[in-house]
């Protein structure tokens, strides 16, 4: 599977989604938003209906030619995290794309929730949202309470406060040339 996704579900965390989103675009990395459900839109934890470019039933699976800068991305937020992490789908989606030599990330719950179903995540340094990492643990997860953290192909961030240093991570793998125009276009130089 080829490219960078985003995929929501209802009760998605608004800043882990979008903040990320934006800091990715700001890279000049192309991005698709995408749904779980079978509506064009899905509505944040805070109430707010937001467009999917795609929805995951109509995707494209072809994972010939993955490599490790395509990218599926997780955000975190309730009860988003739990209907991402109970999508069978998607969770076997994730296992094909990884297998395939593509990366992972994931923020806030989505770690932990979502995460710890990969096969291949053992002796990976992790981060999440406290109370999250004992599943991470459990699958062989190394857990640091750190913002965001690159460990190979698996990138994870800590809270909706670390969004955008979680896009930079991402940033930081996939264009690292271009992380501090970002950081200076947003006016993180202390992050």
């Amino acid at each position: 599977m080829k490219g960078i996704y985003i995929f929501l579900a209802d009760g998605f965390e608004d800043v882990e989604a979008l903040g990320t989103n934006d800091v990715l675009r700001r890279a000049g990395l192309l991005t698709t938003l995408v749904g779980i459900g079978e509506e064009p839109f899905a509505q944040t934890s805070h109430g707010a209906l937001v467009g999917v470019e795609a929805n995951l039933p109509f995707m494209e699976t072809d994972h010939e030619g993955t490599t490790e800068n395509d990218l599926l991305i997780f955000p975190g937020g309730m009860p988003g995290s739990k209907s991402l992490a109970a999508c069978k789908p998607l969770i076997r989606l994730m296992q094909e794309h990884y297998d395939a030599g593509g990366s992972v990330a994931a923020i806030c719950a989505a770690p932990g929730l979502v995460l710890s179903q990969l096969r291949g995540i053992e002796g990976a340094t992790v981060t999440c949202f406290d109370g999250f990492e004992g599943a991470l643990q459990k699958a062989g997860a190394h857990f640091e309470p750190r913002p965001a953290i690159c460990s190979g192909r698996i990138i994870t961030g800590r809270s909706a406060g670390h969004a955008l240093s979680f896009g930079l991570e991402i940033v930081k793998k996939l264009r690292p040339e271009k992380v501090e125009e970002v950081r200076h276009a947003l006016y993180l130089h202390t992050i």
